[in-house]
């Protein structure tokens, strides 16, 4: 047999579970960043990564001689020697670039390590950089800073393509 205090007792403590549950969910959610706050309250679309502006203009900088103190991107970055983040597809023997399939892989690669829109968020352009022209400090690019300043051509190029200009010319989303 039941008691009669029992009964009582589990539906006040469902009712105040129901109510914590309904009328306190914010201390459960994960907070947020500012960052997070201010992509939600800005509806500015998000520039796209342009393909044909990375094939055309990002890509050759990769096989570009750049200085003898410096290797070209490729030369370290090939993706049997360089396998996870920045790998770039080998070239064909007796070819000096990529064939279109490779282009599309490195430019699947290369995406992921850019923020479309914000050239000193992601790892790609800003890794390469020089910390004094706002390259990350560390872990250290052990190909040395490609770039020491933003005012660089290729920097420049770089960074036009992470903020959206299209081969076109223009930069619309």
């Amino acid at each position: 047999m039941i008691s009669k205090g029992r009964p009582k007792g589990i539906s006040v403590s469902f009712v105040i579970a129901v109510a914590v549950a309904l009328f306190a969910p914010a201390p459960f959610a994960a907070p947020q960043s500012a960052g997070e706050r201010s992509a939600q309250a800005s509806s500015a679309p998000q520039p796209a990564l342009d393909y044909e502006f990375f094939k055309t203009r990002v890509e050759p900088i990769f096989l570009k001689s750049r200085s003898p103190a410096h290797a070209r991107c490729y030369a370290c970055h090939e993706k049997i020697k360089h396998e996870k983040g920045f790998s770039l597809e080998s070239l064909s023997p007796g070819s000096n670039f990529w064939t279109e399939e490779q282009s599309r892989r490195n430019f699947q690669t290369v995406s992921k390590l850019a923020v479309p829109g914000k050239p000193l968020s992601g790892l790609f352009p800003r890794h390469p950089l020089a910390p004094e022209a706002g390259g990350d400090v560390a872990p250290i690019h052990s190909g040395g800073r490609q770039f020491a300043s933003q005012d660089d051509p290729d920097w420049q190029t770089l960074a036009d393509w992470v903020r959206g200009k299209k081969a076109d010319g223009s930069s619309a989303p």
